[in-house]
């Protein structure tokens, strides 16, 4: 083999088959292995492509043309060098032939396939990317031929043409390369194909691209594979695997295409940015190899030092060299990184755009796999860590380019010695695999437990009247703290990981300084100023890929992990109604809707119970005929029959297991009222426009007929006044009316209304009866689910439901008895309806709109929502606040240990400068000499390794005995630091971790404390969104992303400092600049904080609304797909979004701003240290150790300076999320928590409940919510509360449980002022079933007994009297999940089991708040019974809209205007016309 490379190649014999010769790449191997094969692989890929079917084509792109015209040429170009070659007769024209001959082959094959690629499905595209890289690879080739040509004197001598051609035909090649390049480039044209709506967010071709038809009109399986598939035959494996499982029984199972893959998020933001993101990959590369010329230019500078006679032209150009470098080089990254940030934004946008949209046409059962705090979290954290990797990404390729280039320079400077340096570096990538992978992991875990804690977080705020009321903030505060635990333990073990990272690769650098010196001296080397700081300045240089790439990594596995999450959320499937409803209209053509033999489930594909359990089982079926437009369906029966159920089912929010559902005009939408009233955060009027133009008769007909005309005119700001999310400001009653006006407001054909009569009283839903649905929408097609049976005498068909089926049709008459007895005391006389209606009503209008006004508190504010922006510097309190949490003696120790870190590493360089300057005085000995005598004592191994080879140890016997001691004294002292500096290093490193871990456990904690020991008041008027972003986005800055920037600055700020220090040190002149920069420098940065500060405040507050909004939609994403508001929705996201865009763009923008400031004078500093350095040089006064010392260290201080007002602004900017926190923990109000009165632990004893002139008002200068209120409720008595929505009933429970503090007058319960009592202990002794039913995600168990007190006999003891047992039952009992907000309960059930959970309590006053508004009368009646017998001896106040619920109690008050105007038993209130109570049950029985 070795004489046929000798004869082939004409080479030596002694080595047949060179790799390197002539300091360059030998022609044998050139031309056999960078020629021959390439090409070879070419051809063979390229014929992969010859046989794929054409197709007619619209257009192609030009580039496809290029391509052609190129690859011809080429293998023109090679046919004519081989022609050359022949008539030239040279030595290796076998060889040169034989490579030519490859070459023709590769491009001529190439060429027929770009003509075939060029007419087939490949024509609307660029082609396969796998042929572009390998006709780019020619090149590497072409390249070293064309620079072996130009060493070749022969080749540029005219005389001798052919060889002259041939290099013409070479930079030919290369131009029709580079040619080849651009056309690739060339945008494609796309071309129209028919489409299929498979999901409504992802329009698919009706052929997949890839897929082509044979003759027959088969499709053929191989097509669209790729080359290596093709080779392989890797498209059939699939076929393979199924005749493996024993699939293949019918022809039709014989697929031989691949099923249409999904769609990966990745893919897709690499069509859409990837072009212009990896061009700019071009200008960072031009960057940073401007920044290698700083190092060679600063050993030329040093050698020009050591040389006295050296002129001082030599110094200027290095001067100049070094000032046009270093300017270039700022420029250019400053370009990149403002270039990579608006890259970065738009895929930040596209990605939440992404996210929301896809939340928008997602089922209700398919997204319930997520809770809300995971999504939120999605479009939070997961896209800032997806589009963070945006800045790093071209880390990965350029750091080890960086750390390549280095090392080569290395090898420039030191020779082989660079090995001993090289050798740590390898030896630490498997200890980074294995931190990688575990850092993978614990990322995973924490995000999971972060996502748990959010999701608890967003349902206890949700659910935090419920939690007062209970006295439950202890129990959440350790579920959250477990969930906080587990959190903090996987980001404890990140940070701790990262400490090793940062310790590994900030000792390398010293460790790679001592081993190259040691083995540079060893090898028999003498040691110059020159080259000792070169490579001081290269080790500089390895610092910021080294120290990088720890976070760069880290950043890597975050946005992998990230990336996945998101994938797993976009993966869902859309809605498909094409598929859900059918298009096929009935024979009867004036038919609305139409449910034929249909069956639906809640569940989702893992058959996983998602939503309400009434209608879970899949068997229910509809057989709904002959809903005509215009007609009026009630749907009844008892809670949990299937009634929600059902609208779902004809909005298409569930699951079609079978049947046939037919809604006409469904492309219009329809008008929802939900049975829990979804409001939107916003005025009233925009809540009842829901986007539609304004239209003022229309609206204020819809006022009218939904009873909201006085609920109007007492509000502040009348209907442009806000309400607060999700309408917690309103009463039940107010929330539904409203919801109700939005939805006849929506004009639609269709209504689908979910009981919006449960919540109000008798007269007011009298008056939606007639007014709206009677009236306004007398022509439109309603389906009504209520309980409120009296009023369904007008109903067109009624519906009876039982278990999930529809089990009887027909008209009242038939329907009704079934249900409920109608009421024997039915008055005919319309002119007592009249009276008991409006007599009443519009006598007492003045008081009424006080009290109305008043029970809403926070419908004040006419803006209620807007989050306050602080302004001006982040306070010291703020930074006190964050040096407390880390701990006082941590925080001194962490600086201490800083301090001692850098001195170290400052005092080895300035020991090694020392070094090297006295041991020049030694010149006669060489260093390797002395090293090995200096080692013999305690190093024999090394000794005898290298004298065993070179000479013996007798050879220093004449040595002088004081240089010896002297270097080894030297060498000795280096060594102790740099093992001092390692050990300050990562004392350092963990410290610092230790410090971030118990900063961010204090501040979560002190934030929790203190958020749920806020007032009631203060989560009525905080939107949700912000608080959430405090505990998600706030608290992420605090426990990742400030201790990391935070970490920088320590290091950068000690960092400069030290700097400074020896600069000075080694040229005192360079003061005189360092002032006025300084100056300018501070003036600089000054100039930008305020803009930054101002800005990314900003930014923090447009980003709440973007979760706020999140959060809502998802909340009504059934009202929203109802009625087809979908695009509306998108387009106020991205509104908001753009909002929050604007502000962050400015930021990135004013940091560039400053950072190319900061570059110039860094470029200045570089500049006048070289020009003083050959002004010394030029006055025979210069030291040049420590002059190669002052300018190795200024080639890093552009960076250095520009670092540290990046990473000091990034801190600033992140301690406002500390900011933040900081104001919810110290500035919210809160409840008093302590009394100053004990009592027993039997107390109350009796139950006696006595209001002594109450007065309770929301804000001074309003009228008053309780105007002296004066009753006396004597113990065991049943009071029932009655009264029009707004006159006080529920402020009176609200000032007995002390949720609102009074202003003057006492509440005495057993004679006790509950005013002097600690909240814990009043809240704990009195039970409630709040009006909005509220349940926990969790199991049956936790909801009722969270604490765990009572035993499973009483849990089931109390669900049997609450008639739930059958459902909990069906649930899976005890222990089954009632999902988030208790989705798989109805809102009954929901009801009934807050009920249970009363029951539970041994509490001697029980407030009963409209608590079964949504339960039919059959079940109220008999939990009314159960309520009686349990607490026979207890204190019960009933509020109730159905009168008939508190006829049995033992007095009736009845409120107005915060006063009792009556108060005495149902017998005597009856008896007496002029009463209010007599003339509400005359409505009532209407």
């Amino acid at each position: 083999m070795a004489q046929f490379f000798e004869e082939f190649c004409h080479t030596d014999g002694s080595d047949p088959f060179p790799i390197w010769q002539n300091k360059t790449i030998s022609s044998c191997f050139n031309k056999l292995m960078l020629n021959s094969l390439p090409h070879g692989l070419l051809a063979i890929t390229s014929a992969c492509y010859l046989n794929i079917p054409s197709r007619i084509t619209s257009s192609t792109s030009y580039g496809w043309g290029i391509r052609i015209v190129v690859a011809f040429l080429m293998a023109v170009l090679f046919v004519l060098d081989v022609v050359i070659v022949g008539l030239l007769h040279l030595p290796t024209m076998y060889l040169d032939i034989l490579a030519d001959g490859c070459a023709t082959l590769g491009w001529s094959v190439h060429f027929m396939s770009l003509v075939v690629l060029q007419k087939s499905v490949y024509s609307a595209t660029r082609g396969p990317v796998c042929l572009l890289i390998l006709a780019i690879m020619p090149v590497f080739t072409l390249t070293v031929t064309m620079v072996s040509y130009c060493q070749d004197s022969i080749c540029l001598d005219i005389s001798q043409p052919f060889s002259v051609m041939r290099l013409t035909l070479v930079a030919s090649q290369l131009f029709l390369l580079f040619v080849y390049f651009l056309a690739f480039a060339v945008p494609c044209q796309a071309e129209h194909v028919e489409l299929i709506s498979v999901n409504d967010s992802d329009q698919t071709p009706l052929i997949p691209g890839g897929v082509h038809f044979g003759q027959d009109g088969q499709i053929v399986g191989d097509d669209g594979a790729t080359w290596l598939s093709r080779i392989f035959y890797l498209w059939l494996n699939p076929l393979m695997k199924r005749g493996q499982n024993m699939e293949l029984e019918r022809p039709s199972d014989v697929c031989l295409h691949e099923e249409r893959s999904e769609i990966r998020l990745l893919p897709v933001l690499h069509k859409a940015f990837g072009l212009k993101y990896y061009l700019l990959g071009v200008v960072k590369l031009l960057g940073n190899m401007l920044g290698f010329a700083g190092p060679l230019l600063l050993s030329s500078l040093v050698a020009f030092m050591e040389d006295s006679q050296a002129p001082i032209s030599q110094g200027l150009w290095c001067s100049l060299g070094l000032f046009t470098s270093t300017l270039l080089s700022a420029v250019l990254r400053n370009i990149f990184t403002f270039e990579v940030s608006k890259v970065s934004l738009s895929a930040r946008a596209a990605v939440i755009s992404a996210i929301y949209r896809k939340a928008l046409r997602v089922s209700s059962t398919t997204l319930a796999q997520f809770n809300l705090g995971e999504i939120v979290n999605f479009m939070s954290t997961d896209t800032d860590r997806l589009v963070n990797f945006f800045n790093n990404f071209h880390d990965i390729w350029n750091l080890p380019l960086q750390f390549a280039v280095t090392l080569y320079l290395f090898y420039v400077e030191v020779g082989v010695a660079f090995l001993g340096g090289l050798g740590f570096a390898l030896l630490l990538i498997p200890l980074n695999k294995v931190i990688a992978t575990r850092i993978m992991k614990n990322n995973k875990d924490m995000l999971q437990s972060k996502d748990s804690r959010v999701k608890l977080m967003t349902e206890m705020l949700f659910g935090m009247r419920v939690i007062k009321f209970y006295t439950w903030e202890h129990h959440f505060i350790q579920k959250i703290g477990d969930c906080r635990k587990r959190e903090l333990s996987h980001l404890k073990k990140i940070k701790y990981l990262d400490a090793v990272c940062v310790y590994i690769w900030a000792a390398l650098p010293v460790l790679i300084s001592i081993t190259t010196f040691v083995t540079y001296v060893l090898l028999g080397n003498e040691l110059t100023a020159a080259k000792v700081f070169t490579t001081l300045a290269l080790v500089g240089m390895l610092i910021l890929p080294l120290n990088n790439f720890p976070w760069i990594l880290n950043s890597t596995i975050e946005a992998k992990v990230s990336l996945d999450r998101i994938q797993c959320f976009l993966r869902l499937s859309d809605q498909d109604m094409d598929m859900y409803y059918s298009s096929a209209p009935p024979e009867e053509p004036l038919i609305a809707v139409q449910l034929k033999n249909s069956s639906f489930s809640w569940r989702g594909a893992d058959n996983t119970n998602l939503a309400p359990s009434e209608a879970s089982s899949p068997d229910g079926t509809f057989l709904l005929h002959n809903i005509s437009f215009g007609s009026l369906v009630a749907v009844v029966g008892k809670v949990g029959c299937g009634k929600s159920s059902l609208l779902a089912a004809i909005a298409g929010e569930l699951i079609r297991c079978g049947g046939v559902v037919y809604v006409q005009g469904r492309e219009n939408g329809f008008a929802m009222a939900a049975q829990e009233p979804w409001i939107q955060h916003g005025s009233v009027r925009d809540n009842i426009l829901f986007g539609k133009e304004y239209n003022s008769h229309f609206y204020q007909s819809v006022i009218e007929a939904c009873a909201l005309t006085e609920d109007l005119n007492i509000l502040p700001g009348g209907d442009r006044t806000e309400v607060g999310p999700n309408g917690v400001t309103l009463s039940g009653g107010q929330k539904a009316r409203l919801a109700l006006a939005r939805a006849v407001y929506m004009e639609k054909d269709i209504y689908l209304l979910d009981d919006p009569l449960a919540a109000v009283d008798a007269d007011v839903a009298k008056h939606l009866l007639e007014k709206c649905l009677m009236g306004i929408l007398k022509n439109k097609t309603r389906i009504l689910c209520t309980h409120r049976i009296e009023f369904l005498d007008k109903a067109d068909i009624v519906v009876l439901m039982d278990n999930g089926m529809i089990v009887k049709i027909g008209s009242p008459n038939k329907i009704l008895p079934e249900v409920e007895p109608v009421p024997k005391n039915r008055n005919k006389n319309d002119n007592k309806k009249e009276n008991g209606i409006y007599g009443v009503n519009r006598e007492l209008e003045q008081k009424q709109d006080e009290d109305e006004f008043c029970e809403q508190p926070s419908l004040i504010h006419c803006v209620m929502g807007e989050e306050q922006k602080q302004t001006g510097v982040v306070t010291c309190r703020v930074y006190r606040s964050y040096w407390l949490a880390v701990g006082g003696v941590l925080g001194f120790t962490i600086l201490f240990f800083l301090f001692l870190m850098q001195a170290s590493k400052n005092i080895s360089d300035w020991w090694l400068a020392h070094w090297i300057t006295n041991i020049k005085n030694n010149e006669n000995f060489t260093h390797r000499d002395l090293l090995l005598h200096s080692l013999s004592p305690s190093m024999p191994l090394l000794q005898f390794c290298f004298l065993s080879c070179h000479r013996s140890p007798n050879h220093f016997s004449n040595q002088n005995v004081n240089v010896t001691g002297q270097l080894e004294f030297y060498l000795t002292v280096y060594v102790s630091i740099a093992a001092a500096n390692s050990v300050f290093t990562i004392i350092r490193a963990f410290v610092f971790a230790y410090g971030a871990i118990c900063a961010a456990t204090v501040i979560h904690n002190r934030l929790l404390d203190r958020v749920l020991k806020a007032t009631v008041t203060f989560f009525d008027s905080t939107p949700l969104g912000q608080i959430i972003n405090r505990f998600s986005s706030d608290l992420y800055s605090v426990d990742d992303m400030l201790p990391f920037v935070l970490n920088i600055l320590l290091a950068n700020i000690f960092g400069l400092l030290g700097m400074i220090v020896m600069m000075s040190y080694g040229l005192p002149w360079i003061l005189l600049l360092l002032l006025p920069l300084g100056v300018l420098y501070y003036k600089i940065q000054h100039f930008y904080r305020h803009t930054s500060r101002e800005l990314k405040r900003l930014y923090a507050i447009t980003l709440s609304p973007i979760y706020t909004h999140f959060s809502e939609t998802l909340t009504g994403l059934c009202t929203i797909r109802a009625s087809c508001s979908s695009l509306r929705f998108e387009e106020e996201n991205e509104s908001r979004l753009e909002r929050n865009q604007r502000c962050l763009f400015a930021g990135n923008a004013a940091m560039q701003w400053l950072d190319i400031r900061l570059q110039m004078i860094g470029v200045l500093v570089v500049t006048g240290l070289s020009v003083i350095a050959i002004i010394q040089h030029q006055a025979k006064s210069i030291d040049t150790g420590l002059v190669g010392l002052s300018l190795s260290y200024a080639l890093s201080i552009t960076g250095l300076l520009s670092g540290l007002i990046f990473s000091f602004t990034q801190m600033e900017t992140q301690m406002i999320s500390v900011e933040r926190t900081e104001e919810y923990s110290t500035d919210i109000p809160a409840e008093p928590q302590h009394g100053s009165l004990e009592v027993s632990s039997l107390w109350p004893e009796h139950g006696q409940v006595e209001f002594q002139k109450a007065v309770l008002v929301y804000r001074s200068g309003l009228p008053n919510a309780l105007d002296e209120l004066s009753v006396v409720i004597q113990a065991g008595e049943k009071v029932g509360v009655v009264g029009r929505t707004g006159s006080g009933k529920s402020t009176m429970f609200l000032a007995l449980f002390r949720m609102l503090e009074l202003s003057s007058g006492k509440i005495l319960v057993d004679k006790v002022d509950i005013s002097k009592m600690g909240l814990e202990q009043l809240r704990s002794k009195l039970a409630i079933i709040p009006q909005d039913p509220f349940l926990f995600s969790g199991t049956v168990r936790e909801n009722l007994d969270p604490c765990g007190i009572h035993s499973d006999a009483q849990l089931l003891d109390v669900l049997e009297q609450c008639h739930l047992m059958q459902a909990v039952n069906r649930m899976g009992g005890l222990n089954a999940e009632v999902g988030e907000k208790g989705k798989s309960l109805s809102v009954g059930q929901r009801q009934l089991l807050c009920l249970a959970r009363a029951l539970l309590t041994q509490a001697k006053i029980l407030c009963i708040d409209e608590a079964t508004a949504s339960v039919d009368q059959q079940t109220d009646k008999l939990l009314q019974q159960t309520i009686r017998e349990k607490f026979k001896d207890r204190t019960v106040l009933t509020i109730a809209h159905r009168i008939n619920t508190i006829m049995d109690s033992d007095k009736v008050l009845v409120m107005h205007a915060g006063k009792a105007v009556e108060f005495d038993t149902p017998e005597v209130l009856m008896q007496r016309e002029d009463s209010i109570f007599y003339k509400l049950i005359h409505v009532h029985s209407e």
